[in-house]
């Protein structure tokens, strides 16, 4: 067959990412599906910031064939296990975890209803996973030698996304890929309304029959030539903008490598610290409405300390929201062009993974591209509902009423129908494996999506806990004491005390005799510098 051509316009991890994956899956085992190009500007300036992601990330680092430890080397990688949320609350230093592990102990799991029905005096999160407190003793995932520790710890990584492009450009353009350093001026269309080619500075034509658009938030193909609809989310996501500096090891090494991303709520959204081999990275993600760019700047320079003060910060703007379909005629947009929900969860590069990955299975192989697409922008409508919905849920359950912001996030208005849904019938019966079948629970609206004024799949979206799992809803919910009265109610006020399982119990002793610091498995395995450790 001759081979579909494919155009990639826009580079960054999105783009690279898009090329390095099609090429892998498509063009193995001597076959070749797919003739696939890049072309990216070298006028629009990169923004790199530190990145985090969640599991999935390995699946494609695997399809792809990278290997773990040259992929932590090129990229400043850091593992993370978790994310510690601090402040989310009360604001008064209670803090709890939403770690990617579960600890199983039996067929069925009575862990959540044990914990509900006890007096709360460990954090549920200790109670399904060893990961909080090995967290805390900032240990690695890993061990030095062969694994002997039972079920292996999950995780994901803390990166560079900046050298992360830069590799897979690498692997990609070594195995056939074509790199355009190019500006594209102009998007030439067929008669019936299909991408025919771009036009460049340097007055290349390029045709394809594919296009994918990853150029961001600018959207060239999708929104600017093809006129796709950004349905914007900010009514339930407030925040719009980061502040974002980071201060490298040779200024202030703390003398450890967290194995986890911290999100600490402060006075108008939330600061994260993504620790890489290198430095440590802090962005303030906060709400404009509520507090001006220098106000937030100051606030998140107060929180660093001292050691930020010789730094620049660097600001970022940003919308919530989503193309009305990511896949129109010949021109999939990935990556921010087709949606973004803020970095609460660390869902940016999965959803461009996700993007790669569908596309593939739905890869055409003629010029009937109508169906395919249909199913393709079904599937990534509900995944973008289904982070929209949990990325929500972190802000409505707080109690915090010390900052016009956290009073707004609690206000009804500001939860979603579905989210709204969910909670309610949580408040009746906790949740549990059932719920994540199918969910659509009593009182849920059956509203259609928004259609742009395009054909296609417009039912409301279905939760098929795709990437948030019952583990990942409970960490969130019971980290807010959700359904402590209704618990109070059902069970009493006087409970005993939790317990954590045997197996964790376990898992706990023997971790510190052998899972290394973070730090040092870093150094000995992949090469991490030797930095003084800092007073300060």
């Amino acid at each position: 067959m001759t081979p579909r051509r494919i155009l990639i316009v826009g580079g960054g991890s999105s783009g690279w990412m898009a090329a390095a994956y099609l090429d892998a899956v498509l063009n193995r085992d001597g076959k070749r599906v797919a003739d696939i190009a890049l072309i990216e500007s070298p006028d629009v300036p990169r923004i790199g910031v530190g990145e985090a992601t969640i599991p999935s990330i390995n699946h494609i680092l695997s399809a792809i064939g990278i290997n773990e430890i040259e992929f932590l080397k090129r990229t400043d990688g850091t593992y993370k296990q978790a994310i510690k949320y601090i402040n989310w609350l009360d604001g008064e230093g209670e803090s709890y975890y939403h770690a990617f592990g579960r600890f199983r102990h039996s067929p069925v799991d009575s862990t959540s209803m044990n914990w509900l029905m006890s007096d709360r005096s460990v954090p549920f999160s200790e109670t399904i996973s060893a990961q909080p407190v090995i967290c805390e003793s900032c240990l690695a995932p890993q061990m030095f030698g062969q694994w002997t520790l039972g079920t292996r710890l999950p995780y994901a990584f803390h990166l560079n996304a900046l050298k992360f492009a830069d590799y897979l450009c690498e692997i990609a353009t070594s195995r056939g890929v074509q790199h355009h350093l190019d500006h594209v001026t102009d998007i030439e269309m067929t008669g019936e309304g299909d991408i025919a080619a771009v036009k460049t500075k340097s007055g290349a034509h390029i045709e394809a029959d594919l296009f994918i658009d990853c150029t961001g938030f600018a959207a060239l193909l999708i929104e600017k030539k093809l006129g796709v609809d950004w349905i914007d989310c900010s009514q339930w996501l407030l925040c719009d903008r980061a502040v974002t500096v980071q201060v490298p090891y040779e200024h202030n090494y703390p003398g450890y490598v967290r194995p986890n991303t911290l999100a600490t709520a402060v006075s108008a959204g939330w600061i994260w610290e993504i620790p890489l081999q290198n430095r440590r990275a802090w962005g303030y993600v906060h709400a404009s409405d509520y507090i001006s760019e220098n106000d937030a700047e100051k606030e998140l320079r107060e929180f660093i300390g001292p050691i930020a003060d010789p730094f620049p910060v660097r600001s970022v703007p940003f919308k919530v929201g989503y193309r009305a379909k990511s896949w129109v005629r010949n021109c999939v947009a990935i990556g921010l062009s087709a949606g973004f929900i803020e970095p609460l969860e660390s869902t940016g590069l999965y959803l461009s993974d996700l993007a790669a990955v569908m596309l593939s299975e739905h890869f055409p192989l003629s010029d009937e591209m109508e169906p395919l697409a249909y199913r393709f922008n079904r599937i990534i409508a509900n995944r973008f509902h289904e982070i929209l919905d949990f990325i929500n849920m972190h802000y409505c359950l707080t109690r915090r009423n010390d900052t016009e912001f956290w009073r707004e996030v609690q206000r009804p208005e500001r939860i979603n129908d579905r989210l709204k849904a969910k909670l309610d019938f949580w408040r009746i019966k906790p949740p549990s494996p059932a719920d994540f079948e199918d969910q659509f629970f009593p009182g849920q609206p059956n509203t259609p999506l928004p259609s742009g004024g395009l054909q296609g799949d417009h039912r409301t979206p279905v939760d098929t806990s795709g990437v948030f799992s019952l583990s990942s809803y409970e960490a969130i919910l019971y980290g807010m004491d959700f359904l402590k009265a209704e618990c109070d109610q059902w069970f009493g006020p006087n409970r005993p005390a939790s317990q954590v399982a045997a197996g964790i119990q376990e898992k706990l002793r023997v971790a510190p005799h052998s899972l290394p610091p973070h730090d040092l498995w870093l150094k000995r395995v992949v090469g991490m510098p030797e930095y003084p450790v800092s007073k300060q």
